[in-house]
């Protein structure tokens, strides 16, 4: 356990094959988190079981968040499971990743307060993702596996220099990665959370990330570290893009911070 409490959020939506390897890849971490928060977008009930199933022996507390499905609404979701969330440092991941072994340790390692963390992702391949979830079986990817599909250069490892880049490296770019971040659910808060108006594919990562840092927040960017590897699936149907691109750039041009539409409603008042 970490000497802050740690919540680690999985959204997760009808893949309980990938789902199965992301929850056995925490128990390789050489860090655990303090609970477990998966997010359930509408799934069928074969993820209940699973999750039921890994309930029995897990080492920490999982929590099974379910909503309804009426389509795309990760904010919500997201949103819902931070307000239930005990601990006071979030990491938030998609549950078509698995992790690299000291994935919850760099995420603490390079937290600072008044900072987020937005972290990298190595891209499997069709042929590397079946194999690896009909084995049911966590493996370890390497920079020159077989089966990467694309960002193979992500999958260095070199925790030092991880470090001396975070505030560095890509500083004036804002943007989120909601597979791979991390922040304080304080800052969380301050902001309202997602704006819940994103509905359908893209843009409310990056909303979130831009209302962080005009809150004052800063990012620190965790290259060669907190590697996580992204399950192959096909495209979605990008439901509402052009809807969210525009309201994206409507916050962007009116410097929103807080949205009217976030987590506030889910706290207890």
């Amino acid at each position: 356990m970490t000497q802050m409490k740690v919540s680690l959020i999985i959204s997760t939506y009808n893949r309980p094959d990938a789902l199965l390897i992301c929850l056995a890849s925490i128990k390789n971490q050489s860090l655990k988190p303090d609970e477990v928060i998966i997010g359930d977008d509408g799934s069928t009930p074969e993820t209940k079981k699973l999750i039921d199933e890994f309930k029995k022996d897990f080492f920490i507390p999982i929590y099974h968040i379910w909503q309804e499905d009426q389509g795309f609404r990760l904010a919500k979701m997201r949103n819902k499971c931070v307000a239930q969330a005990s601990g006071e440092y979030i990491i938030e991941v998609d549950g078509d990743v698995f992790f690299h072994r000291h994935f919850i340790r760099d995420h603490i390692a390079l937290s600072r307060e008044g900072c987020y963390v937005k972290g990298v992702r190595v891209n499997l391949g069709k042929k590397l993702t079946e194999s690896i979830c009909t084995s049911k079986r966590v493996l370890n990817i390497y920079p020159w596996s077989f089966g990467i599909e694309k960002k193979r250069e992500n999958g260095f490892y070199f925790k030092r220099l991880a470090l001396f880049l975070a505030p560095r490296y890509r500083k004036n770019v804002s943007q989120g990665l909601g597979c791979n971040m991390s922040f304080w659910k304080s800052d969380y808060i301050k902001i309202n959370g997602y704006d819940e108006y994103f509905e359908g594919w893209g843009g409310e990562d990056d909303d979130f990330a831009n209302r962080l840092l005009r809150s004052g927040c800063k990012k620190r960017y965790m290259k060669f570290a907190g590697i996580v590897y992204h399950l192959w699936h096909e495209e979605k149907f990008m439901q509402n893009k052009e809807r969210n691109k525009n309201y994206l750039n409507q916050n962007n041009k009116e410097q929103t911070i807080w949205c009217d539409h976030g987590v506030d409603q889910y706290l207890e008042k």
